[in-house]
C-alpha cells in the first residue's frame, strides 16, 4: 500500500515531530505515521468493535454476543465469540493487544 502526504508550510513542524520520533525509534517515517493513526482511530474501541474493523466479525456477531451476556452468559465477549466458533483465541489475543496499547 501507498499513502501519499500532503501538507503545507503550517504543517511543516508536524513532520518535524515525526522525524524527531522515527529517529528516536528507529522507524520510517511511515511506520510512525501509521502508528500515530492507528493509536487515534484504535483509542477507546471495545473488543467486538476491533474484531469488526479487523473484518474478523461482523457487528451482528458482536450484538449476538453481547446479548449472550446479558441474557447469564458471564464469560468475556472474546471467549463467548471463540465458542460460537467465530474467532479463533489468536485473534482475541490480537484484539486484546491492540486495545491494551492505548488504554
Amino acid at each position: 500500500m501507498q499513502v501519499t502526504l500532503y501538507f503545507n508550510e503550517e504543517d511543516a513542524y508536524l513532520i518535524r515531530l515525526v522525524d524527531e520520533k522515527a529517529r528516536r525509534e528507529r522507524k520510517s517515517r511511515s511506520a510512525v505515521v501509521l502508528s500515530i493513526l492507528e493509536e487515534y482511530f484504535e483509542r477507546d474501541k471495545r473488543l467486538g468493535e476491533i474484531l469488526v474493523d479487523l473484518k474478523l466479525v461482523n457487528p451482528e456477531d458482536v450484538k449476538k454476543a453481547l446479548e449472550a451476556q446479558r441474557n447469564g452468559n458471564e464469560k468475556p465477549i472474546g471467549e463467548i465469540l471463540v465458542e460460537q466458533g467465530l474467532v479463533e483465541r489468536e485473534d482475541v489475543a490480537r484484539a486484546l493487544e491492540i486495545q491494551s496499547r492505548y488504554r
